[in-house]
């Protein structure tokens, strides 16, 4: 396979410090070169240009770095849709995960029935209306599925991104009261951890491949490194305990390896600052290598 590898160091939609470092964590972990080890192709076009926050208006309260996030998006697309009609695979190395409204919109642009399994500790659901922070990591499923501020929405000038019907969010467990509201009056397909406890990964996982690439279509991957139990990846801006364990993370990555069907993904929320001897960004290479086909045997 050839792919692209393209770094978003944003960290202008979340409070914390930190996931700016993100990429250059990443790669710094052997992506690369375990990457071409595996056999693929591997075009790294290094990062795109993200503001300091210190040189950016905050704007709105409840929609923070609002301008700023948006034209990122934009730029961001851009690269994400360059690199598939190249052929190409693109792996978008975050930032926090504001950067997925680019990363979704790039690829929903030359594959307009993509679905998106949403490996989050969280929803990502909320709008300006039920935002407790105003992050704007927070809004972007909601955005991507047509909800929210109409900058958010119609970023690349058209909406909805993703039909919500084909959204799976696997592994959530730390939800807002609006956002659980909105997820259920939109019929989010959701696995909490309370799911993944009863049925097994295995089942949730095929369940959720079956959902997000119904229809025989592709599907993108939104790996939040939240969505593991912060034991396992220490080095994340908002952990939650009681989350995918090690082995539960792998299956999941060789499932969708399986399938056949990605056809981009984004790794986000690898935070270094709060990371221990770059624990948390060694994971997502390893994770991101067994979504991309690495087997035990």
């Amino acid at each position: 396979m050839r792919i692209r590898v393209i770094g978003a160091p944003i960290d202008l939609g979340a409070d914390r410090r930190g996931v700016d470092i993100g990429p250059r964590a990443i790669r710094y972990a052997g992506l690369i070169d375990q990457l071409q080890q595996l056999g693929h192709s591997v075009h790294d076009v290094g990062n795109i240009n993200i503001p300091l926050p210190e040189n950016q208006p905050t704007g709105n309260p409840r929609l923070k770095y609002l301008e700023p996030i948006t034209h990122l998006a934009e730029e961001l697309a851009d690269n994400v849709s360059e690199a598939l009609r190249d052929q190409e695979f693109p792996l978008i190395l975050g930032g926090d995960h504001s950067m997925s409204l680019g990363s979704i919109t790039g690829v929903a642009r030359e594959h307009k029935n993509v679905g998106v399994i949403w490996v989050d500790a969280h929803a990502d659901f909320n709008v300006e209306d039920t935002t407790p922070s105003g992050n704007i990591h927070g809004m972007i499923l909601a955005a991507l599925a047509g909800l929210g501020d109409p900058s958010l929405v119609n970023v690349d000038n058209w909406a909805p991104k993703i039909d919500k019907n084909k959204i799976v969010i696997v592994g959530a467990r730390d939800l807002d009261t609006g956002e659980q509201k909105l997820l259920r009056e939109q019929n989010i397909h959701v696995f909490t951890m309370s799911d993944l406890d009863r049925r097994g990964i295995s089942e949730v996982m095929r369940q959720a491949i079956e959902i997000a690439g119904a229809d025989n279509g592709p599907i993108h991957l939104s790996l939040d490194m939240d969505s593991l139990d912060p034991r396992e990846a220490p080095g994340v801006g908002t952990p939650v305990r009681g989350g995918l364990s090690y082995r539960e993370a792998h299956f999941a990555m060789e499932m969708l390896a399986e399938s056949q069907r990605l056809v981009s993904m984004d790794v986000v929320e690898v935070n270094s600052i709060l990371d221990r001897e770059n624990t948390t960004a060694q994971l997502a290479v390893e994770l991101t290598l067994s979504a991309l086909g690495k087997k035990i045997l």
